[in-house]
């Protein structure tokens, strides 16, 4: 009886220490400690990204047309909402109006600045017409005075009769008269020719004030043309639409959210712990599983690292100045970019949840540079 009970004992501290040694082995498989550490790197904290665009409308009205419906595939350009457009077309047309009106003005200004250049020349012409008027009554002045003079010394010894000396001298007051109405007209000439180029410099100031509105003009009808363009919404990229929010008859206004245009391409963003990621460097191998296409396997290649951690892009930083402190590993993006020719990878999507492993130990860095 204590032979079988002392058996019995032996066998029991046998599988306890089965049991023990199966759980520290369990424990360090599952924190990838020696012996079963290697240099590949696991997490399930990965998922699969894409470019997702969300579309939204830069102008306000009612929607006229929804040419998409949910999951169709788009190009780039292609219109998928159209705006009720009958007001963007009156103020465009209103727009175009008002730069005729500007450009018109333009014209005006152009032939009236023409016109005071045309009176400026005749002025020209006025003044030197004034000119040799004035030279030839001061030419007939000086020969009444010469008269003058020759007719006094002769009306005094009788040579000369007294009526001829009186002519002579009226004359001389005639010709000085002449002399001065040319030299006012002279002046008067010189007055008109500064009053045109003062009129010409004014033009010359409106007629760049109106150069001005007309460049206004133009700025407005573009806009015009602009917003009514923006009426028809069109497809970022190529791709495919999500679920179309957007209804007939709707009100949106610019930023409501229409709809979203998902672009085929893909990538796999993998949160590794930061200690994970001491050995790796872009280029190195890296496989995942997909949760949703029946745990399928694909291959890809690290393609870069994140430059910080993901608590520094958050919002609300925490704050560890305090007395008690746990130390938490922290995550670190890695972009996966999904290798070509792989048949399967036309079926990931946006989202999809995938476990990624990555070999450390295989080829560095293709560029030769630190991560």
């Amino acid at each position: 009886m204590s032979l079988l009970t002392q058996t019995l004992r032996s066998r029991g501290s046998w599988i306890v220490l089965i049991a023990t040694l199966a759980c520290v082995a369990l424990v360090l498989y599952a924190w990838r400690l020696p012996p079963f550490h290697t240099g590949t790197e696991t997490t399930e904290n990965a998922y699969v990204r894409g470019m997702v665009t969300v579309v939204a409308p830069k102008v306000d009205g009612y929607v006229a047309e929804v040419d998409v419906q949910d999951y169709m595939a788009v190009k780039a350009g292609q219109v998928i909402v159209k705006l009720d457009d009958r007001i963007y077309r009156q103020k465009l047309a209103q727009a175009r109006s008002a730069l005729a009106a500007q450009e018109a003005n333009l014209a005006n200004t152009a032939q009236a600045e023409r016109s005071r250049e045309a009176a400026i020349g005749s002025t020209q012409a006025q003044i030197a017409s004034a000119q040799a008027q004035l030279l030839n009554a001061r030419a007939q002045l000086t020969r009444a005075q010469a008269d003058m003079r020759r007719a006094t010394p002769l009306a005094q010894d009788g040579s000369l009769s007294q009526r001829e000396r009186d002519q002579t001298e009226a004359a001389l007051h005639q010709a000085e008269a002449v002399v001065k109405q040319a030299e006012a007209a002279a002046l008067q000439t010189q007055a008109g020719k500064s009053v045109a180029t003062q009129d010409l410099r004014t033009v010359i100031v409106n007629r760049d004030a109106v150069g001005a509105a007309v460049e206004s003009a133009r700025a407005a009808v573009t806009l015009a043309e602009i917003d009514l363009d923006n009426t028809e919404i069109r497809a970022p990229r190529d791709g495919r639409v999500g679920e179309v929010g957007v209804k007939l008859g709707q009100y949106v206004t610019p930023g409501t959210q229409l709809m979203a245009v998902v672009p085929s391409q893909v990538w796999v963003v993998a949160n590794f712990k930061e200690a994970q990621t001491a050995h790796m460097v872009p280029g190195q191998l890296a496989h995942f599983h997909v949760d949703a296409l029946s745990d399928a396997q694909l291959t890809g290649h690290v393609e870069r690292l994140s430059p910080a951690t993901g608590s520094e892009f958050s919002v609300i930083k925490q704050d560890n100045a305090t007395g008690n402190f746990t130390k938490i590993p922290q995550r670190l993006s890695v972009r996966i970019a999904i290798d070509a020719d792989q048949a399967i990878a036309q079926r990931l999507r946006p989202g999809m949840s995938v476990v990624v492993s990555v070999d450390t130990a295989s080829a560095k860095d293709r560029t030769g540079s630190p991560s």
